[in-house]
C-alpha cells in the first residue's frame, strides 16, 4: 500500500525537440526537493538517456507517444499535408482515446497529470477526475491552426487545453490569448557552471581559441560543417552523429559534460528559434547566432525575447549553410555579454504544483510543503 502521502505525479512531455524536455526538467528537480517522497512517472518519446541526463531525481519512463506536434523533414522544415493527415488520423475516434487515456491514468494511479504539452493527456485527465495542468511555451491547437486551419481538429485540440485547471505559459512565449486559464510564469531553464578552464586544459586550447557550440534542438537535422571554411581560432562543438569531418571540430560526446555546463562553458551557441537553447543562453549570458524560422508561429514571441535580453544576430539560412557567417560571429564573440536572466519560473511552477499535490493528496496540509 501507498502513503497517500507519496503523491505520483504523471509527467508527459513531447518529443518534439528537446525544449519540452528543457523547460520541465528544471521543475522536477525543484519539486524534488519540496517533495522528497514523490513519485514521478515521466511518459515521454524521449530517450530515457536524454531525459536522464536532464531530470537528476528519480523517475519512471514510458515510452509514450503523448502529441503529433508537427512532423518536420529538418530542425526548420515542417511537412504540412503529412502532419494534416496525421491528425486527422489521431482524431478519427477520438472519444476512445481518451477514454483510453482515462484508464492509463487510473492504473497509474496519478494524482496529479503535468503535460509539456499533449493535449489527450489532459483531456484523459480530465475525464478520470484527475488534476492536471499544461506547461509549455506554446500549444498545438495554435501551432496546428496556424498550419492546417481553423476546423473541428483546432477545436478539439484547443478544448484539451482550454479545459485544464491550468496551462501555465512560460516566458517567452506565444500569446494565448484565447485560453481562458493562462497562467504566464517567468523564463524557466537549468542554468549550468562555467566549466571552462576544465576544457581548456582538456583540449588543450590556448587562451585565445573560441568554442562554439552548434545544436539546432532534438529534431533530426545537420548542418554541412565539413565544408564550411576555417575560421582562425575558433573550434565548433558538434554532435557525434552528425559525423563532421572538420580539422576544428570537436564531438560533444567525448567531453562528457553535461548540455547546460557546456553552453555555460562556450564563447557562443549556434542554433534556431528554440525555448531550451534561446532561455538557457540568456541565463548564462552566451551570445548567439540563430537562423530564423520564419514560419513558426513561436519563433517571433522567441526572438523578440532574445535580443532584449543577451546579445545575438541572425544569419540567413544559406549563409548558416555555407558557413559564411565570420563577421556576425566575430562581431558577437568580440562584445560585451550580456548581464544573465533569472529562471525564476522555475520556482513559480515548481511551488505551484507542490500546492495542488498537497491540497490533492492531503487537503489539510495545503500549506506545508
Amino acid at each position: 500500500m501507498i502513503a497517500r502521502d507519496a503523491a505520483h505525479l504523471v509527467v508527459s512531455i513531447s518529443g518534439h525537440g528537446f525544449g519540452h524536455v528543457a523547460q520541465t526538467a528544471p521543475i522536477l528537480n525543484l519539486l524534488h526537493d519540496f517533495m522528497p517522497q514523490l513519485r514521478i512517472t515521466v511518459r515521454s518519446s524521449v530517450s530515457v538517456g536524454h531525459l536522464s541526463s536532464r531530470i537528476h531525481v528519480p523517475f519512471t519512463h514510458l515510452d509514450s507517444e503523448g502529441d503529433i506536434g508537427m512532423l518536420m523533414s529538418s530542425a526548420l522544415d515542417v511537412c504540412v499535408a503529412d502532419s494534416r493527415a496525421a491528425y486527422q488520423k489521431f482524431h478519427a475516434q477520438w472519444r476512445n482515446r481518451v477514454e483510453e487515456e482515462a484508464r492509463t491514468l487510473h492504473q497509474l494511479r496519478a494524482d496529479f497529470v503535468l503535460s509539456n504539452v499533449g493535449y489527450l493527456p489532459l483531456a484523459g485527465a480530465r475525464l478520470a477526475g484527475i488534476p492536471n495542468a499544461a506547461l509549455c511555451s506554446l500549444n498545438w491547437a495554435d501551432i496546428y491552426r496556424h498550419y492546417c486551419g481553423d476546423n473541428a481538429v483546432a477545436a478539439q485540440i484547443h478544448a484539451c487545453y482550454a479545459d485544464a485547471d491550468a496551462f501555465l505559459r512560460a516566458t517567452p512565449g506565444m500569446a494565448m490569448a484565447n485560453l481562458p486559464n493562462l497562467i504566464p510564469v517567468s523564463p524557466i531553464a537549468a542554468v549550468g557552471v562555467n566549466r571552462r578552464d576544465e576544457l581548456d586544459n582538456r583540449l588543450n586550447l590556448s587562451s585565445g581559441e573560441k568554442l562554439v557550440l552548434i545544436s539546432m534542438g532534438g529534431i533530426t537535422s545537420r548542418l554541412p560543417v565539413d565544408s564550411w571554411p576555417r575560421i582562425n581560432g575558433v573550434r565548433w562543438l558538434v554532435q557525434e552523429n552528425w559525423q563532421v569531418c572538420h580539422p576544428d571540430a570537436i564531438i560533444i560526446e567525448s567531453l562528457q559534460m553535461n548540455f547546460s555546463d557546456l553552453l555555460a562553458s562556450s564563447d557562443a551557441l549556434i542554433c534556431k528559434p528554440g525555448y531550451g537553447s534561446f532561455v538557457e543562453a540568456a541565463c548564462s549570458s552566451v551570445p548567439v547566432l540563430y537562423v530564423n524560422r520564419p514560419d513558426w508561429p513561436e519563433s517571433p514571441a522567441l526572438i523578440e525575447w532574445l535580443q532584449r535580453h543577451t546579445l545575438c544576430r541572425e544569419v540567413s539560412r544559406s549563409e548558416l549553410e555555407q558557413g559564411n557567417i565570420v563577421v556576425m560571429l566575430d562581431e558577437i564573440l568580440n562584445s560585451p555579454r550580456a548581464q544573465p536572466v533569472a529562471p525564476n519560473g522555475t520556482g513559480q511552477v515548481a511551488a505551484w504544483l507542490a500546492e495542488k499535490m498537497v491540497r490533492s493528496v492531503n487537503p489539510e496540509k495545503s500549506n506545508s510543503y
